[in-house]
């Protein structure tokens, strides 16, 4: 690992795709929650048809009900199959069951608005179940059904869902497919076709973390993602498939090198970290144009997203948009985790992602839920949606910082092998498109 010298000036600050001054962001200003909240709410709002006040009721409203609903998720451990935020035809959760026996609705107050819990029974398959279908028969699927590209839970149906090329599983028969796939896994099976392949996102275009890969020795950018911390120490992570030693390109293109902590890239992560210079703001960068900062105010954890959770994402070639989680425990397809990846993922709809967004943030307001990956697109190209990490499987020793705290450590060098450094399983640069 490339040691950085100690400087004995504070540096500038870097945060998820832009630099600080020590008080703010260059050209930008840093957001409050509410005013964070509510720029999510004026996409709402479109993507829904309902008001700029009702979408910030809802907003809230799918974050104050988390801790409602993993509890409801330990209490039915035995049934669930899953739970998902409904936005129509009202907005309301459901809670899907195993088995035949009743359970009664009920209703609870969060973002200041009446949510009903609608509890929906039948379900044929348990989500413990499926993920164990997953895990069990993903190798017999990737050798014997080698048109699925990738799988995933979807909790509003308690469905396996694999994902397949359109073309060739039409020449096969989508009947007989969905038979043999349920047959072979134990639990019910739903194909979804796809019009185009699944990949890691391509580090290309006008990022603002750049490096060049030592294989062909072209420039690649990509997305800096959220502010992390090891002790004393903090960094920026982004996607393990972008370049090893990454410059932070600052608006006047001044670059300020990033010590390689190293990167993760095997099975369950895809994130790597670079090591700053000088304290950091647990700020990122979520609008367009780059002029409006958050804080990092909590993360949202693996287990406690839902179907349906309305998320937002920053990357350097796609800007800013919002949409729904569509399928949770997803599993990329091929050997895009430097072999097959665990169900652990997460696949949110389209049409928000393009070249240059890897590494970059997955948020709601001030709460971060992840780092972007991967595509999954059209024959046209378009994006059909993206795949995420949690921030659950940041590099052991290393946390998401966080505010209102922010800490001026004492500037140091790079971690040096006492920290969490190694690299394991590392995917390629350039992986992709």
């Amino acid at each position: 690992m490339r040691l950085l010298r100690p400087l004995l000036l504070l540096f500038w600050i870097v945060l998820g795709t832009g630099p600080l001054a020590a008080q703010a962001p260059l050209g930008a200003t840093i957001e409050t929650p509410d005013q964070a909240i509510a720029e999510d709410a004026a996409q709402y709002a479109k993507r829904y048809g309902v008001t700029i006040d009702e979408a910030v009721r809802r907003l809230r409203a799918q974050e104050e009900s988390v801790a409602v609903t993993t509890a409801l998720a330990a209490s039915f451990a035995d049934r669930l199959a899953g739970i998902a935020i409904q936005h129509r035809p009202d907005f309301r959760i459901v809670v899907l069951l195993t088995g035949a026996e009743p359970v009664p609705d009920r209703t609870i107050v969060a973002g200041g608005m009446a949510v009903p819990i609608s509890f929906h029974v039948g379900a044929l398959a348990t989500r413990a179940a499926i993920d164990a279908a997953m895990r069990a028969h993903q190798a017999e699927l990737r050798a014997g059904y080698p048109i699925v590209h990738g799988m995933g839970l979807d909790m509003r149906t308690g469905e396996l869902v694999l994902l397949v090329d359109r073309g060739r599983a039409q020449d096969y028969g989508f009947d007989r497919l969905r038979a043999e796939l349920a047959t072979l896994t134990g639990v019910p099976v739903r194909i979804s076709p796809l019009d185009g392949p699944s990949v890691n996102l391509a580090v290309a275009g006008g990022g603002r973390v750049v490096g060049i890969d030592p294989a062909d020795k072209r420039r690649y950018a990509c997305t800096a993602g959220f502010v992390v911390r090891y002790e004393s120490y903090m960094g920026v992570a982004t996607a393990a498939h972008c370049p090893d030693q990454l410059d932070y390109v600052e608006p006047d293109g001044a670059r300020v090198p990033l010590g390689y902590a190293g990167q993760w890239g095997a099975r369950y992560q895809d994130v790597q970290i670079g090591v700053a210079p000088g304290p950091l703001a647990p700020l990122f960068l979520a609008d367009a144009k780059r002029s409006e900062a958050r804080p990092v105010t909590g993360a949202r954890s693996r287990l406690a997203t839902r179907a349906g959770d309305y998320v937002c994402h920053r990357g350097e070639g796609s800007g800013y948009s919002c949409a729904e989680i569509d399928l949770v425990d997803y599993a990329p397809p091929g050997d895009l985790c430097a072999g097959p990846c665990e169900p652990v993922w997460f696949a949110v709809d389209g049409p928000g992602c393009k070249s240059g967004d890897s590494g970059g943030p997955v948020f709601l307001g001030t709460t971060a839920f992840g780092i972007v990956k991967g595509e999954t697109h059209g024959t046209n190209g378009a994006c059909a949606g993206y795949f995420y990490m949690s921030t659950d499987y940041l590099p052991m020793g290393w946390s998401l910082a966080t505010a209102p705290a922010i800490e001026v450590a004492p500037v140091v060098a790079a971690p040096t092998s006492s920290a969490p450094v190694a690299a394991t399983g590392a995917a390629t640069a350039g992986q992709g498109l």
